[in-house]
């Protein structure tokens, strides 16, 4: 795998665990944002207690990544509103009248959102990444390479074979 490649599914991973982190704490906090059509920001508890539990997490740790991510929503969230904007209009596109110079202008808005929403992304890995200790910082990379072997793994298991009509 390329080591770009990896470089990002390991800050997935890292940004995953931070925004699970954020998601453990007290219920004063303000509720998380709806989920947006797969571009989810924030995940559930029992894959914070999954990452927790696996690399062994202290509190101030834990403490640490819940306040790098509760500073970095208000960057991250407006993208991801933004993004699930334009997929919305996209769709009205996909099954209503098409206009190809529409789609395009959409294309290019969502190409920049995804574009700075990686560069965040990546810088918000870099923060996450740093509060680990060089042990868990290995361990998340292990963690990542095995989940990165599954998902080659599935992805190149052969599709099933389409149902034969019986007459």
């Amino acid at each position: 795998m390329k080591p770009i490649v990896s470089r990002l599914l390991i800050a997935a991973a890292t940004v995953l665990l931070g925004t699970a982190l954020s998601q453990s704490q007290a219920a004063n906090d303000a509720p998380p944002p709806p989920p947006m059509h797969g571009h989810e920001f924030a995940m559930g508890e029992p894959m914070m207690h999954f990452f927790a539990d696996k690399l062994d997490l202290t509190d101030q740790q834990k403490t640490e990544l819940k306040s790098i991510m509760q500073k970095e929503r208000p960057t991250i969230h407006p993208l991801m509103q933004q993004s699930h904007a334009i997929e919305q209009q996209l769709h009205q596109y996909a099954e209503g009248t098409y206009d190809e110079a529409k789609v395009r202008a959409l294309a290019n808005q969502q190409a920049q959102i995804d574009a700075e929403l990686t560069v965040q992304r990546t810088r918000i890995h870099n923060e996450l990444f740093q509060v680990l200790t060089p042990d868990q910082q290995a361990k998340a990379k292990e963690l990542e390479a095995q989940r990165a072997a599954r998902f080659q793994a599935h992805a190149h298991q052969a599709p099933p074979a389409a149902p034969q009509d019986q007459e």
